[in-house]
């Protein structure tokens, strides 16, 4: 039988996975902070990010970019180029901009309140794209990946990133996610897939693949 204080955790659970979904309000604008300040997060997107071989005069791209951590780390590599970011959550947008404020004033971060399925127009083709623990919640994805394939030059890299958070997640349930990305980007037309490991709790899984032609077939 639920009992009255089971139910008001059950619906402050669902609450708090809402607002990780999807930030929004003073409780987003804290679980930002307390995402960018926790160093298991940080090592992540910063690990995630290294993995790109981003170059100075690189344009790239992060999907769902919440407090900007990553977003600082691509700005402080593709130093001559530009990078762009998008996010569904307004309270993060604010958040990463206030974090990148000086790279924003230059003109070398743009970043935009918008969801994967509408996204804004980003010029030239871009050279990476990253998105972290994002994929697994886009409506059709494999559409999607088509959608971003047309916007990477041809041999551009993409990385997709899964730390699963379910509770009691374990390496299996990293390795599951990780074939699940695979198999995402197989279907949409990328090339030299490869999966790289972070041994955190649970692990983090990479999966890096290259857009053959630029041209979804």
């Amino acid at each position: 039988m639920q009992t009255a204080g089971t139910s008001l955790k059950q619906r402050v659970i669902r609450y708090l996975v809402r607002q990780a979904h999807h930030p929004r309000g003073i409780v987003g604008w804290a679980n930002g902070w307390m995402f960018a300040l926790r160093p298991s997060n940080r090592k992540r997107n910063i690990w995630a990010v290294s993995l790109l071989d981003v170059q100075p005069t690189d344009r790239v791209l992060e999907i769902g970019f919440g407090p900007g951590i990553a977003i600082a780390e691509f700005a402080g590599r593709a130093t001559r180029g530009h990078v762009f970011g998008v996010d569904h959550s307004q309270a993060m947008v604010r958040q990463a901009a206030r974090r990148n404020a000086a790279a924003v004033r230059d003109g070398r971060v743009h970043l935009t309140h918008a969801s994967v399925e509408r996204l804004p127009s980003f010029g030239d083709p871009l050279d990476a794209i990253l998105a972290v623990n994002s994929a697994g919640f886009w409506p059709d994805p494999v559409e999607r990946l088509r959608e971003l394939r047309r916007l990477l030059r041809p041999a551009g890299r993409i990385a997709l990133v899964s730390q699963p958070r379910s509770p009691g997640a374990t390496r299996d349930t990293t390795a599951r996610a990780a074939q699940e990305l695979q198999d995402l980007l197989t279907q949409a037309g990328f090339t030299h897939l490869r999966v790289e490991t972070l041994e955190l709790d649970p692990p983090v899984a990479c999966v890096l693949a290259d857009n053959p032609t630029g041209v979804p077939s």
